[in-house]
């Protein structure tokens, strides 16, 4: 056999087992949102590698509504997924095996249009409230708690709430129908960058209460079974994660790949939404439990079974120990 056709095999046997190398490496199903705020973080990790750095392969499922994103992780068509882990640890409490490990704090605040003349809470008695997570919307019920604390005010019972899908809020509250707004980070990154103003955040809220405001709400929720059949994947995961994460916080750069995804109509709403999506990276290192503890104790107090289900204190094994 001349040299050429046994370089030529050799080539050949190495383009067949590129696959079958690539095939070794376990893989992560992600289900995330189509137009989450998660896949700017996700989109990072694989377009810089940081999955294959840590030993797996992270692959992207795009769906419709985060409910599909659950059903698709229960249903064994995908292994993560992001949730708050107080809803995890209704689930955990319940039965379910639910892991989570630490994405982000961004939770926002409460916003007022530009010209109003409320300078704390207390101002927006007989005004009216929009809000897109709900009544059992945690930064409400945290905010509610914190009008009682500081001001002996009831906030539900001295102010209208206008309930509404967060594209919703966020035309109501700009159009300057509404006194005050609550919505998800990323809309009111957008609202504060047509103008409207952050009377309080929801972070100087908690603190005020004795929160700890770094207390991840937002996790990465995998099953139990799965980390357990893979060994070490919820800490490579986790490791890829805060790479992404060093690298959104610095480099502005890296933003220009992100960008796209961002649905961002204006620099000014790039700019805030890429601002407060690093306000939003937590600390390195494991979840404070007892932190968590009482803010979950908080929102049972508050929100009770409809919210928290059994979970009245924080479920053993909820959060992934990672290093």
């Amino acid at each position: 056999m001349s040299i050429f056709k046994t370089l030529g095999a050799a080539l050949l046997a190495a383009a067949a087992a590129g696959p079958a190398l690539a095939q070794e490496l376990p893989q992560i199903r992600a289900a995330t949102l189509e137009i989450g705020t998660v896949n700017w973080e996700l989109d990072t990790i694989i377009r810089n590698g940081f999955d294959r750095a840590h030993g797996f392969e992270l692959v992207l499922q795009p769906y419709a509504s985060n409910d599909a994103t659950r059903v698709a992780a229960e249903g064994g068509e995908a292994d993560m997924f992001v949730a708050d882990w107080i809803w995890a640890a209704r689930q955990r409490a319940a039965g379910k095996d639910w892991v989570v490990i630490p994405y982000s704090t961004a939770v926002g605040g409460l916003v007022v249009p530009e010209g109003s003349k409320a300078e704390t809470l207390a101002d927006l008695a007989g005004g009216k409230i929009g809000i897109a997570g709900g009544p059992l919307d945690k930064s409400w019920l945290i905010l509610r708690a914190y009008a009682r604390s500081e001001y002996g005010m009831d906030l539900a019972g001295e102010t209208e709430q206008v309930y509404g899908a967060p594209p919703l809020i966020f035309k109501t509250a700009l159009s300057g129908d509404l006194d005050g707004a609550i919505n998800f980070w990323h809309f009111l990154a957008k609202m504060k960058a047509g103008g409207m103003r952050e009377l309080i955040s929801v972070e100087e809220a908690a603190g005020t209460l004795g929160l700890d405001p770094n207390t991840p709400l937002l996790g990465y929720v995998l099953g139990e079974d799965f980390l357990a059949a893979h060994p070490g994947i919820g800490q490579a995961l986790y490791e890829a994660s805060r790479d992404a994460k060093e690298l959104l916080a610095g480099d502005d750069a890296a933003w220009e790949a992100v960008r796209p995804k961002m649905n961002a109509q204006t620099d000014a709403q790039f700019e805030g939404l890429r601002a407060d999506f690093r306000a939003g990276i937590p600390e390195p290192g494991p979840v404070d439990e007892a932190a968590a503890g009482r803010l979950l104790s908080l929102m049972a107090e508050l929100g009770g079974a409809d919210l928290v289900g059994d979970a009245t204190e924080l479920p053993p094994g909820l959060f992934l120990k990672v290093e």
